[in-house]
């Protein structure tokens, strides 16, 4: 999780560098620009490997595995079918893959109504406080993932400091069980742990909204609302849908969290998948559940892009 922080940081370090840096580079010769290629090659090499050498090659190894059967051979053997046959004809599994997917869309739709505002603030009102602000933003990283899922925990349980305080306060004479063990619980968590995921991307397409275009709108008679409504709100999709799809993309997937807060009620694909390569030891059908996701997964990142081309690039 601190890599995609770092990576976070990193690339908004490069956004800031490339604009204040533009008119500089203007200045320089062609030759000063391109004698810097083979280096930049030989610096990325180690990525490139990296992730065709790992990643693909896990990517490769799942899928190959989702067409074998359960006999212990491991990737030897016959080629089947018999993995999707059972997750498109047993309901079970369509029905907890419109449960990822609702969960998902929900902590998608509350992390970024929520993210919103905190990058609204930093882009035009924070100041000096800017620093200070981001790395509050950033603080919950340097714990782990489960650490906060098990603070949450605390916060939610039967006995926790949410229901400590509605008994303290007398709002209710005993504590309530409606915190915990629901998808409401694993909404909120998700949406905490993946908020600076959000926060970031609309921060930076704030950021690099032209001051001078709200200025100019703004002298034309248009209010407030309007300036925001056709200048602001169109020009930050790009980082609005970019935060959308880097929380909607780990979210259904995720299976700590609602194993730790959500209960039977709250079981999502990524749980049975874990069922699957844990308890149940059946590889290949847990890899077909894993491929079945990622498919799931394009189709909602191939309706986002449309959606990007649509509204987050037609200003």
């Amino acid at each position: 999780m601190k890599f995609y922080v770092a990576i976070s940081f990193l690339a908004l370090k490069v956004i800031i560098i490339h604009e204040t840096g533009m008119a500089g580079n203007q200045m320089r010769p062609r030759h000063a620009l391109t004698n810097g290629t083979g280096f930049r090659a030989t610096m990325s090499l180690p990525g490139v490997l990296v992730t065709f050498g790992l990643v693909l090659f896990a990517m490769v190894l799942v899928v190959a595995l989702a067409f074998r059967i359960n006999d212990g051979a491991f990737l030897k053997g016959p080629m089947s079918l018999a993995n999707f046959i059972t997750i498109l004809t047993d309901s079970l599994y369509a029905r907890v893959m419109l449960r990822s997917l609702w969960i998902s869309g929900l902590v998608t739709l509350a992390t970024v109504a929520t993210a919103y505002p905190v990058a609204w603030y930093l882009a035009f009102h924070a100041g000096k406080r800017r620093g200070l602000i981001l790395f509050l933003v950033t603080l919950p990283f340097w714990t782990s993932y489960l650490l906060r899922v098990f603070a949450w925990k605390v916060v939610l349980a039967y006995n926790g400091v949410l229901n400590s305080a509605m008994v303290s306060l007398g709002i209710w004479d005993q504590p309530s069980t409606a915190f915990l063990n629901n998808p409401t619980a694993v909404i909120i968590t998700l949406a905490h742990a993946y908020a600076p995921f959000a926060i970031l991307p609309i921060f930076v397409a704030l950021q690099t909204i032209p001051r001078s275009l709200i200025e100019a709108s703004s002298d034309l008679g248009a209010s407030r609302t309007q300036v925001f409504a056709r200048i602001i709100l169109p020009l930050s999709m790009p980082g609005v849908l970019g935060g959308a799809l880097v929380v909607f993309v780990p979210t259904i997937g995720d299976y700590v969290t609602p194993a730790m807060l959500g209960g039977p009620s709250s079981t999502m694909i990524g749980n049975l998948i874990q069922a699957q390569f844990g308890k149940a030891n059946d590889w290949p059908f847990g890899a077909a559940l894993a491929v079945a996701t990622m498919l799931v997964i394009l189709v909602a990142v191939i309706l986002l892009r449309q959606a990007d081309r649509r509204w987050g690039s037609r200003v």
